[in-house]
């Protein structure tokens, strides 16, 4: 039996009883069922979804580009596919929207819009900021190229969310590892700030291999990261950072360090005390 199936395809092919999707199983769409005891995944969700759509639909938007490989991804974000005229379930939202075939592409087995057409939904949808956050985990996992969601946006003038897509493409990184790095690197830019290069290589004491630095500039040698709750949770990895931190400081780098809680303002003073 597979991970996620339709109850009625199962029961007729006397997989399963009537009994068993009582007993055994948990109903996570109308007559889509996995096994109980297991909190379903956002993947289980997403095929679940798809099952639903009676295997007509494509996946798009955040669930699209989680199957492309974008991390961050919370496991109960709404699914969305494109399958027109139907009432959406919880946890899920249907659009009727069009695509082109050259969009589509498959993912697991699953029909999912293809990484360009995905970047171009999540730049169209949603607060600005949510929606780099999203673009950076897409483009971190799978590379698009801005020219090709362009040439997509010029395939569908009339969709709402155009007239941004362009300037959210300009602010993608890749080098961002995790959402709050992204908000980071918005709020410095949104002060003036210059925008700041990511990931900058500092040489180790072996010569061989490098620390990273999350941002910064390296005409002022100023530095700008954020410290997850691991940093200071984790034993191993709140040692090791301290043996970097002194290293690092010890190459003539100011940095300023932000962790959850700090309030913006603040992390602006402090950015503008440490530069020369």
């Amino acid at each position: 039996m597979a991970d996620v199936f339709i109850g009625s395809e199962a029961f007729a092919a006397g997989k399963v009883s009537k009994y068993d999707l009582r007993a055994r199983y948990q109903r996570l769409l109308p007559d889509v069922y996995t096994t109980k005891g297991t909190p379903p995944s956002l993947r289980d969700r997403t095929v679940a979804t798809w099952l639903w759509s009676q295997r007509q639909g494509v996946i798009t938007g955040v669930a699209a580009s989680a199957l492309h490989g974008a991390k961050w991804v919370d496991h109960d974000a709404v699914v969305e596919v494109n399958w027109p005229g139907r009432k959406s379930p919880p946890g899920v939202k249907a659009r009727n929207e069009s695509l082109l075939d050259a969009e589509i592409c498959s993912r697991e087995g699953v029909p999912v819009t293809s990484v360009a057409r995905t970047a171009f939904d999540l730049a169209r949808r949603g607060p600005a900021g949510r929606a780099v956050e999203r673009l950076d985990a897409l483009a971190a996992a799978a590379r698009f190229d801005a020219g090709d969601v362009m040439e997509i946006a010029g395939n569908h003038p009339h969709v709402k969310g155009l007239r941004r897509v362009s300037q959210l493409l300009e602010l993608v990184d890749t080098g961002a590892q995790s959402p709050r790095e992204t908000w980071l690197r918005l709020l410095l830019m949104s002060a003036g700030f210059p925008r700041p290069e990511t990931q900058i290589p500092v040489p180790r004491p072996d010569g061989c291999s490098h620390y990273f630095l999350d941002m910064g500039w390296r005409d002022v040698m100023v530095a700008v990261e954020y410290d997850g709750e691991q940093h200071r949770l984790e034993r191993g990895i709140y040692g090791d950072d301290l043996i970097r931190s002194e290293y690092i400081a010890h190459t003539g780098w100011n940095r300023v360090r932000v962790i959850a809680g700090h309030r913006k303002a603040d992390i602006l003073r402090r950015v503008h005390r440490a530069w020369p």
